[in-house]
């Protein structure tokens, strides 16, 4: 079957891609080089809607390499480039597109019709030339590592190949090209690495010293300054020169360390980043056509299996539902923030004052019981200013400008009279927390919202004895408070729509992931992750040793071990919280004694770390009083992933939130639970324990599975 006629098949799976024109025109290159061809990559619509390969959008590529390969071999041009719309160079498959694929075949050809396109701009009788010129991501890398030079902008903000993030391997010649072009090391790096990091992002100086480019402009002449480049390099003036490839032991290390990396990340737990691998591995040998090959039966075997459609819909929940949150009132009712107030001042109080300051740029006071914690508060927002001037992130007079706008009191009166917005990080006990809403609702303006960071505590309750308890909102943030991106808002029994609209507003300044929950005890991540971790515990207190109670986690790949993290969020917080749910839920949260005593004896965690590992702590192990029941690591497994499944059946049926999928989104950007799981409930699903546990899966076939 021709190239043509596989991608009209494939087009025909898929009737509403975006699709993208690739536009030739012609121009005389500088200096009299020549006549040149440049196809630009353009769906139409502005950098908002990032270009795309879907296969119309590859048979378009395809039609104008047909007629630049015709213009090559009569020899009325010297050379061929390609670029993107501005901003935009291209941002690799169209994973819509991917979503509908139900059928082995159909998969196979999506691989195969990029790598029969994308190839034939290495065999044209000219050179090649890719111009990134703005963001760069998967397909949208490759298609430029099958010509024959490359240049980057020096403003490009994102450039990666971020398919193994998603479940996929780079399957348009990613995993074959790039370790020939830069190395093994260089490449691991990229496609694996950066991949398993949270996506992480190049940067075009970045892309250019790994020696992806070949030369690296400013943004805002980079085409013309391109161009003037490939006239003399097509001139011979200058010759383009690339290190010479280790095609021998560190090859090797190269591979190895990049299955250290998987290991350490998915625990073999997700096939992505090993079948990556196994490419890069076989693709020291040079052949292309091998690698090219086994790069279409390792994207089509991905394609039809779990992991990838768990990370598809992972990324649409981020991209998608995690800016439109469900439940949202209308954002017309939303009153503006012109002044931020917060109650107390210590490392809680003073992230949130930051990020406020940063955000919304209005003056943010705090409030503390003495003046040394205001002082401290005050000072530890001061010092990271300073440290954002020192990175050269803002420039000396943002920094003046937002020091000037951070302040701090002692009377809340004078603090908060004209404030818009107060939110209270104090002690995390009700008695505490309804006293100082009683005390800023006495000194505030009729219309300023209350917020709380309550992790646990009902809101309805805090509000219960104010005047106006319609403004109590709770707004949850996660520590490390500028890193994590979820905000959990929650409605209290008489929250009303203008003060939820207001926080959801407020929360979209803020850049933050919003999910809407019911006021129910420790909403939704803190809920979910007391029982999961209640019950690992439990499983400890009858007599399970601590590594096997660890490991039955691995298969999951989440981030961390269960007692690692408990020692972030600390055993005292940990046990608090066990202890609140413990008073709603009795019958299925414990209060452990082995983590009471732990907490008792002062100890931050079950590790000591002297060897750069984590060990029992032996002061821990002492204090521990186990049972006598010791089960597998596949019977703890078992046992945990039956409780989480219970407690988000429950949530669910309590309503909680609003569908399944808000769970997932709050694992994700909340306890970065991994993309290639989808969060939870596809995992759950695919392994048959929401059958087992509530006799149906918590999502429809299709919606993080392959379509039926």
């Amino acid at each position: 079957m021709s190239t043509a006629e596989l991608l009209k098949g494939a087009a025909e799976l898929f009737p509403d891609e975006v699709v993208t024109q690739a536009h030739v025109r012609h121009l005389d290159l500088p200096g009299a080089a020549g006549k040149f061809a440049l196809i630009t990559l353009d769906n139409g619509l502005d950098h908002t809607k990032p270009t795309t390969f879907g296969p119309q959008s590859l048979a378009n590529l395809n039609a104008a390499v047909d007629q630049v390969e015709k213009e090559a071999s009569e020899g009325t041009i010297v050379g061929v480039g390609i670029t993107g719309k501005p901003f935009i160079f291209a941002v690799g498959a169209d994973l819509k597109g991917v979503e509908l694929l139900k059928r082995h075949e159909d998969a196979l050809a999506i691989g195969k019709g990029g790598h029969d396109v994308f190839k034939r701009l290495s065999g044209l009788a000219v050179p090649t030339f890719a111009y990134y010129n703005g963001a760069a991501m998967g397909g949208g890398v490759e298609v430029g590592l099958h010509c024959s030079y490359r240049t980057v902008s020096q403003a490009i903000p994102a450039f990666s190949l971020p398919e193994v993030f998603l479940g996929l391997v780079p399957g348009w010649g990613g995993c074959a090209l790039l370790p020939n072009l830069i190395g093994a090391d260089r490449a691991v790096s990229v496609i694996i690495e950066n991949s398993l990091n949270q996506n992480k992002q190049l940067k075009g100086v970045q892309v250019y010293e790994l020696g992806i480019a070949d030369a690296i402009f400013e943004g805002a002449d980079f085409l013309e300054q391109s161009l003037i480049w490939t006239a003399s390099v097509l001139k011979g003036e200058i010759a383009v020169e690339r290190a010479e490839i280790d095609r021998g032991e560190a090859w090797d290390q190269a591979v190895a360390r990049g299955r250290f990396i998987a290991d350490s990340k998915v625990h073999g737990a997700a096939p992505a980043a090993y079948r990556a691998l196994e490419i890069i591995e076989a693709a020291k040998s040079g052949d292309l056509q091998a690698g090219f090959d086994a790069e279409d039966t390792a994207l089509a075997d991905l394609i039809m299996g779990g992991e990838l459609r768990s990370g598809i819909y992972a990324f649409n929940l981020v991209q998608k539902r995690g800016k439109r949150p469900a439940g949202a009132p209308d954002k017309s009712l939303a009153r503006p923030v012109t002044k931020v107030g917060v109650v107390g001042a210590g490392l809680m109080a003073s992230q949130l004052a930051l990020l406020f300051l940063r955000r919304l740029e209005v003056p943010v006071v705090l409030t503390d019981i003495d003046q040394e914690r205001v002082d401290k508060g005050v000072g530890y927002v001061h010092a990271e200013i300073e440290k954002l001037l020192g990175k050269g992130r803002i420039n000396q007079d943002k920094a003046n400008r937002l020091k000037g706008l951070v302040s701090g009191v002692l009377d809340k009166a004078e603090g908060f009279a004209d404030a818009d917005f107060i939110i209270e990080a104090v002690f995390e006990e009700m008695g505490v927390k309804q006293q100082v809403f009683a005390e800023v609702e006495a000194v505030a303006p009729a219309h300023a919202i209350l917020a709380t960071n309550t992790s646990s505590l009902s809101v309805s309750e805090m509000a219960s004895k104010l005047k106006h308890p319609e403004r109590v909102v709770g707004f949850h943030f996660f520590n490390p408070v500028a890193i994590l991106p979820l905000l959990e808002i929650v409605r209290g029994e008489q929250t009303d729509d203008a003060s939820l609209a207001t926080a959801f507003g407020v929360a979209k300044k803020l850049k933050k992931t919003a999910v809407l929950t019911k006021d129910a005890p420790a909403f939704v991540v803190n809920r979910i992750l007391t029982r999961f971790m209640g019950e690992i515990q439990n499983v400890i207190d009858e007599g399970t040793p601590v590594a096997t109670a660890e490991k039955a986690i691995e298969p999951l790949g989440l981030p961390m071990s269960p007692l690692v993290l408990l020692e972030l969020v600390g055993p005292a917080i940990g046990l608090h919280v066990s202890e609140t749910l413990n008073r709603s839920f009795p019958d299925r949260f414990t209060v452990s004694e082995n983590l009471a005593a732990v907490v008792k004896a002062g100890k931050r965690g079950f590790y000591v770390y002297d060897s750069g590992k984590p060990e029992l702590d032996p002061e821990v192990a002492a204090l521990l009083k186990q049972g006598d029941t010791v089960l597998t690591e596949e019977q703890t497994r078992n046992r945990v992933l039956d409780a989480v499944a219970q407690e988000i059946g429950l949530m669910l049926e309590e309503g909680v939130v609003a569908e399944a999928q808000d769970i997932d989104l709050c694992l994700i950007t909340g306890a970065g639970w991994p993309f290639h799981l989808g969060g939870i409930t596809p995992y759950l699903d695919r392994e048959g324990v929401s059958e087992r546990v509530n006799g149906k899966p918590f999502l429809a076939q299709g919606v993080a599975s392959v379509p039926a």
